[in-house]
C-alpha cells in the first residue's frame, strides 16, 4: 500500500490520531470487526504511514502490545488502562524515541478528581482519561505538549467538563501543543466550540496548507466514507504550530478496513522559537 502522508524528517512531524476499535472476537461480531481479522491491517497501515507520534483510542493491552510490536523498537508507549488499576480500554501514546525524548508523561482521569485512577464525576458511566507528554525534539531542540485522549459518547455535560479539563491541561504546560483524540463531536457541537471558540485551539484540518484528500467522515464503520461527512476524530494545535499537511486516511488495506474509524493525520512545524 502507498502512504498517504509517510515519514518525515526533521524539522516536520507527523501526527496521528487513530480509534482503532476495541478487540472484539466472538462469533457474534462480524468479521470485519473482528480484532485478529484487523489486527494485520492495522499493523501495514501504521508501518507505511509512520507517524512520529501516535495517539489511539480504544486499546485493549492485546491491541497496545501488537500496535507497539508494528511500530517497530524505536517507539515507546506512555500510557495505561482507564481503570481504577490500569486495566482496560486505554489511549496510549506512541512515539518516535530516535526523534523525540520524553521529558515528562503522565495520565490523568477526566473527572473532578484528575489524580485519581478510575474516577469518574461529569456524567459519564465509564471512567475517561487523558494521556499527556512533553517532549524534546532531538534533531531540532523544540518542545511539544501532546494530549491524547477519547470522550464519552452518550453524556454531553462530561464531554463539555473534559473538554474544560483538556483545555486547562494545555494552558498549563506552557507549551506548543497538539491534541489528539476521538471527540465523540461534531464541527459545529458545543464540544467543539469549547475546544476552539476561544482561540486556545484550532482544528489542524482547517489550518492546513495542504490536503491529501478530501474532507472525510471520519466513523464510516467499515464502509466507503463520505466527502463532507462528520469528522469526530480531531487533531487540535495551538495557534503558534504551523500546519503544513493534513490527511483523513481511507485507505483500505487489501480492500480491508483496518478500523471503524479512519486516521487522522498531519504533518506539523513548531514555532519558530521552539524550533531551528
Amino acid at each position: 500500500m502507498s502512504a498517504c502522508i509517510g515519514a518525515v524528517t526533521a524539522p516536520r512531524l507527523h501526527v496521528m490520531s487513530f480509534n482503532v476499535r476495541r478487540s472484539l472476537d466472538g462469533l457474534a461480531w462480524r468479521r470485519a470487526d473482528r480484532w485478529r481479522t484487523r489486527r494485520v491491517l492495522v499493523a501495514e497501515l501504521l508501518r507505511t504511514e509512520r507517524p512520529t507520534v501516535l495517539g489511539v483510542q480504544e486499546a485493549l493491552p492485546d491491541q497496545a502490545a501488537a500496535i507497539h510490536a508494528a511500530l517497530g523498537p524505536a517507539y515507546r508507549m506512555l500510557g495505561r488502562g482507564r481503570g481504577r488499576r490500569g486495566r482496560g480500554e486505554g489511549t496510549p501514546l506512541f512515539y518516535d524515541a530516535e526523534r523525540l525524548q520524553l521529558r515528562r508523561g503522565d495520565q490523568v482521569a477526566l473527572s473532578a478528581r484528575p489524580d485519581r485512577a478510575g474516577s469518574r464525576s461529569f456524567g459519564n458511566l465509564i471512567p475517561r482519561i487523558a494521556v499527556t507528554a512533553s517532549f524534546e525534539d532531538l534533531e531540532t531542540g523544540g518542545r511539544l505538549l501532546v494530549v491524547n485522549t477519547h470522550l464519552d459518547p452518550f453524556s454531553p455535560r462530561s464531554r463539555m467538563r473534559s473538554a474544560g479539563v483538556l483545555l486547562a491541561l494545555v494552558e498549563a504546560g506552557g507549551l506548543p501543543a497538539v491534541v489528539l483524540g476521538d471527540m465523540n463531536a461534531r464541527a459545529r457541537s458545543a464540544t467543539m466550540r469549547a475546544f476552539l471558540d476561544g482561540g486556545a485551539l484550532r482544528d489542524a484540518w482547517r489550518a492546513a496548507e495542504r490536503h491529501a484528500g478530501p474532507e472525510w467522515g471520519t466513523h464510516p464503520r467499515y464502509r466507503s466514507p463520505s466527502a463532507g461527512g462528520a469528522r469526530i476524530d480531531w487533531i487540535l494545535t495551538t495557534p503558534g504550530i504551523r500546519v503544513t499537511d493534513a490527511a483523513i486516511n481511507a485507505t483500505t488495506v487489501g480492500g480491508a478496513w483496518p478500523s471503524d474509524h479512519l486516521p487522522v493525520q498531519a504533518v506539523l512545524r513548531l514555532p519558530d522559537g521552539d524550533a531551528s
